[in-house]
């Protein structure tokens, strides 16, 4: 499905990617989980990501801190205190120093704690989502400080393709362990 441009393909979209990814990780042998990541026999993977995250926890935890990056913009801009998504000292490029900060913050975070993070997480922004109309989402100029945006991309990026970005990392992963194995 392309990107979503109406609420009703945003919830719809992230909430399929949401299931396929707990599809993914419900599949996941004990091999797998307990086999670092390791991408750097592909040198077509070449962004600092496919180095920073070594496990599902780390998926997880990533999936999670843009949720609260999402969740704490809108709370904060919606109460008339204008900041910008990608916090100081932090933007759009350095955001993947911010990535790093995120990763070394959660390294003795649980696998079973960052699964319930990132579930609960998901909730919230979904719940979120469901409070803004079709145009307050995909309308430009709804809301001053989303710039020259819609609300509804940054809802986009943060569930339905961030959800395929972990899949096709956990895919990936999945590959590398049975190439081992064969």
């Amino acid at each position: 499905m392309s990107r979503p441009t109406t609420k009703t393909d945003l919830l719809t979209v992230a909430t399929i990617n949401y299931e396929k990814l707990n599809t993914i990780i419900s599949g996941l042998t004990e091999q797998e989980l307990s086999t670092p990541f390791n991408f750097s026999g592909d040198v077509k993977k070449k962004e600092a990501h496919w180095k920073r995250d070594i496990n599902l926890r780390d998926i997880l935890i990533h999936l999670y801190e843009w949720h609260q990056l999402l969740l704490n913009w809108i709370q904060t801009n919606k109460s008339g205190d204008n900041k910008p998504f990608i916090p100081k000292p932090y933007n759009w490029k350095t955001y993947g120093n911010m990535n790093v900060e995120f990763w070394k913050k959660h390294q003795n975070t649980s696998l079973d704690n960052a699964k319930s993070m990132f579930q609960k997480s998901h909730d919230e922004v979904m719940k979120l989502a469901e409070t803004f109309s079709n145009e307050e989402l995909f309308s430009k100029g709804a809301y001053k400080w989303v710039g020259g945006s819609v609300l509804g991309s940054y809802f986009v990026s943060a569930t339905a393709s961030h959800y395929d970005w972990a899949m096709k990392k956990l895919k990936a992963h999945k590959k590398n362990c049975v190439n081992k194995r064969g």
